[in-house]
């Protein structure tokens, strides 16, 4: 049986809490590179180990959502998130900085496998996940529109994700609670089904993250240095390229299965190849615009087909959040990734070589989908978890 559909907010909420940090990557890093003593390296290999620290979150809870609680596990993360990304916003101490992002990234990690493991548990995941995009694409716009306005400082856009975290604490009390499987779910769950189409699907995306991370990591130098924009209007572009990721995504809700998955995640993934290219070689307000909006757009709706993708291999969610921790390994090492690259070899050079590495991933993903697509997938069992609402312990 699937999960009530009285959770979907709440989970949505989780989602955007979760997905934050990733998606103000641009701005974290380029405030940890000016208002601290880091050199763009050292802030990029920050931004890294936030987004690493979150994937270790993913893979060891990706069995034990279901067995510790979705509601304890959200909490969880939820306080973790807001303890360290709030104290890394209020000290200048780079090792107290550092400390913190460490924290909140495994926080926020923690609130993504809670997360993607219930919403692979609804009855249409692509549409849970399509909302979850929308949340988080309008509130990091929103972000970007205000923080060159708050002044300098590394602190604004942590903040920003602390106060996010204690924004969805209420909203936890609609998760379910520990229950106990019964002993045919527990022996459906033994063996992750489809192990080998999910293991290449979490490998491809792991590089797939990589390369849009590495490019995303070093967007906002590329505007700043390459480009000759101020902050106020590199952060104008990012706020208009995430709201059209919205529309984009508005259109994939509408859409559904009805193109299929090979077509989006394939065909999708090769034109955000060309996007990279055009993006990293920008000199100017048009053309840097024009790259980072088509890149932005489409971006999230491959993102959506993807997680569906994994959400669809495993009923229970495992594969969903194993994919998504191997996603948030490649993050991680996005920023580093392309600080290094265009400091050796210029941010044009650096595009080229990205847009190489998506278009070699994209065709397993897609034969993965086409294999999806080519057969129904078996419907996994899982016990119902009623929504908890009474006012104990939701106090």
């Amino acid at each position: 049986m699937l999960a009530p559909r009285t959770t979907a907010w709440p989970l949505v909420a989780l989602f955007t809490a979760g997905y934050l940090a990733p998606y103000l990557l641009p701005t974290v890093v380029g405030r940890l590179d000016s208002g601290l003593p880091l050199s763009p390296t050292q802030a990029g290999a920050v931004g890294s180990a936030l987004l690493l620290s979150s994937a270790a979150a993913g893979f060891l809870l990706a069995s034990r959502v279901e067995r510790v609680g979705a509601r304890r596990l959200a909490r969880t993360g939820l306080t973790l998130a807001l303890l360290g990304y709030g104290g890394a916003a209020l000290t200048p101490a780079v090792p107290a900085v550092v400390l913190g992002v460490l924290v909140g990234g495994f926080g926020s990690g923690t609130v993504t496998a809670v997360a993607a493991t219930r919403i692979a548990a609804q009855r249409d995941p692509h549409r849970a996940t399509t909302a979850g995009l929308l949340g988080v694409s309008a509130l990091a716009g929103t972000v970007y529109l205000t923080v060159p306005h708050l002044g300098p400082g590394h602190g604004q856009p942590l903040a920003a994700i602390a106060l996010t975290a204690l924004a969805v604490w209420p909203l936890t009390s609609r998760l379910p609670s520990v229950t106990a499987p019964q002993p045919q779910a527990v022996r459906a769950a033994s063996d992750l089904p489809h192990r080998r189409q999910g293991l290449i699907l979490a490998a491809c995306m792991l590089c797939w993250s990589l390369v849009q991370n590495s490019l995303w990591g070093v967007s906002g130098r590329i505007g700043l240095t390459q480009a000759h924009l101020s902050e106020a209007t590199v952060g104008a572009v990012f706020a208009v390229a995430l709201g059209a990721g919205l529309l984009g995504v508005t259109g994939a809700g509408a859409l559904g299965p009805r193109l299929g998955l090979a077509l989006p995640i394939g065909g999708g993934t090769a034109v955000i190849a060309a996007c990279v290219v055009l993006s990293a070689s920008a000199t100017d307000l048009s053309s840097f615009a024009t790259g980072e909006i088509a890149w932005n757009t489409l971006y999230p709706i491959v993102l959506s087909y993807v997680i569906g993708l994994a959400a669809s291999l495993d009923g229970r969610g495992r594969w969903a959040v194993l994919v998504g921790s191997a996603s948030s390994l490649g993050t991680a090492a996005g920023p580093l990734t392309g600080s290094v690259l265009s400091a050796q070899a210029g941010f044009p050079v650096m595009g080229a070589v990205l847009a190489v590495g998506l278009l070699v991933v994209a065709v397993p993903m897609t034969a993965v989908a086409l294999g999806v697509g080519r057969r129904p997938l078996p419907v996994v069992e899982i016990p119902v978890e009623a929504p908890a609402y009474d006012r104990a312990t939701a106090a």
